[in-house]
């Protein structure tokens, strides 16, 4: 998606005297140089849907895409009956207006229906910057090594987009004789717009909470990552984000920790109760992005202690005979207390994301039940946090 309160209509024929110069500006911006010019094309918004359809199947296997939706749902980050593969691609064809095929290192220019002004040069230098990136960086590339981590995924688009949504706001203020660097009033507010996500979007609008968050992420936080970076390394912060990035959603949200270089804890996974028949079809992180939309959409007032995640894990065992599925989960705690605290408020998680839930057994350290997706039991253990859901049976 885009940062919808500046990009809101389709870019039309761009000329290239005018491509050029806007690389020129990001080039003075950056201090990185154009290496090459970049190939563009232009696509009628009819043929989107078509094109991003095409692009999944092309980066991600069907089964790929089933286990995701299957984690999602798992976790109570989206209803059960929700579609991941078409709502993905409605959305990206209601709020793309450019785009950066950065498989294919060409830009894709939408054909405009009239218009033209502001709007369509915030979208042309948006995916410009892109382009810039990828001739020294190969974003491809700098995605794919994040693949082996959930939460360092979600940080390295956000080191993506946040550098383009930032490059992008910067030329704005340049042309009206400001830096965001020097006028925090313009840094406040060009942060506020990128934030007001795909508000007036009727896709987007529609969307579970944890979509919605998480599509606007990348861009809202990680442009105000980037002015950090910038702020502490002047220009060459730029290519710090690319050449260092975060391993973490908690270093995007706050810098401080990314300059510390503060490695997360790996929390141990419980077991899967023995029985067979049984596959690990998912193994993936939880970061403090995850943990504060959960808390937010089931125990808002207690949202604030995901600020003291030091690490999560989870993986999602399918019996194929049944297609029966538990997941297994750990979080890692700041202190004993604050590990208390998520505890307490991961109870009005598991018991909010469904529909019929009763808890069966409390203790100070655990409790358990049973919901219409099984039994859970979830414990605390000093400074982590641990649960088994999904089960066929109660575990002591």
């Amino acid at each position: 998606m885009r940062v919808a309160a500046l990009l809101v209509l389709a870019v039309h024929a761009a000329a290239a005297q005018e491509t050029k110069e806007i690389l020129d500006k990001l080039t003075e911006i950056t201090g990185l140089a154009i290496l090459k010019p970049v190939a563009q094309s232009t696509m009628k918004r009819e043929e989107l849907k078509d094109y991003f359809d095409q692009r999944i199947k092309e980066v991600i296997k069907p089964e790929e895409i089933r286990i995701e939706e299957l984690t999602l749902k798992k976790f109570g980050f989206v209803p059960p009956d929700f579609d991941l593969k078409k709502n993905t691609v409605e959305l990206m064809a209601e709020q793309a207006a450019a785009f950066y095929d950065y498989r294919k290192h060409k830009m894709v220019l939408l054909e405009s229906t009239g218009g033209g002004g502001m709007m369509e040069e915030m979208a042309l230098v948006h995916e410009l910057a892109h382009a810039l990136a990828d001739q020294h960086f190969h974003l491809e590339r700098f995605l794919k090594k994040g693949h082996s981590s959930d939460d360092s995924a979600v940080a390295r688009a956000a080191v993506m987009e946040g550098q383009a949504t930032y490059v992008m706001s910067e030329y704005l203020a340049n042309k009206s004789g400001q830096s965001l660097v020097k006028s925090p009033a313009m840094m406040d507010t060009m942060a506020r717009m990128a934030g007001a996500g795909g508000s007036g979007y009727p896709v987007f609008e529609s969307m579970p909470l944890y979509m919605r968050e998480s599509l606007v992420f990348p861009y809202a936080k990680g442009m105000l990552f980037q002015h950090k970076v910038v702020e502490k390394y002047g220009q060459k912060g730029y290519a710090e984000v690319f050449a260092r990035p975060p391993a973490t959603t908690q270093e995007i949200l706050h810098p401080d920790k990314y300059f510390l270089r503060i490695t997360p804890v790996d929390p141990r996974v419980p077991d899967l109760p023995s029985g067979k028949g049984w596959k690990k079809v998912a193994d993936g992180t939880v970061g403090e992005f995850d943990h504060g939309m959960l808390l937010r959409q089931y125990a808002n007032a207690k949202q604030g202690v995901a600020e003291f995640w030091r690490g999560g894990r989870y993986h999602v065992w399918e019996r194929k005979q049944d297609r029966r599925s538990v997941l297994a989960y750990a979080s890692a705690w700041e202190d004993p207390v604050k590990a208390r605290e998520f505890f307490l408020a991961y109870r009005d998680v598991v018991q909010g994301k469904w529909k019929k839930c009763e808890i069966t057994g409390e203790a100070e350290d655990r409790f358990s039940g049973k919901s219409e997706d099984g039994f859970f039991r979830v414990v605390l253990s000093g400074t982590q946090v641990s649960s088994l859901e999904g089960l066929e049976q109660p575990v002591q």
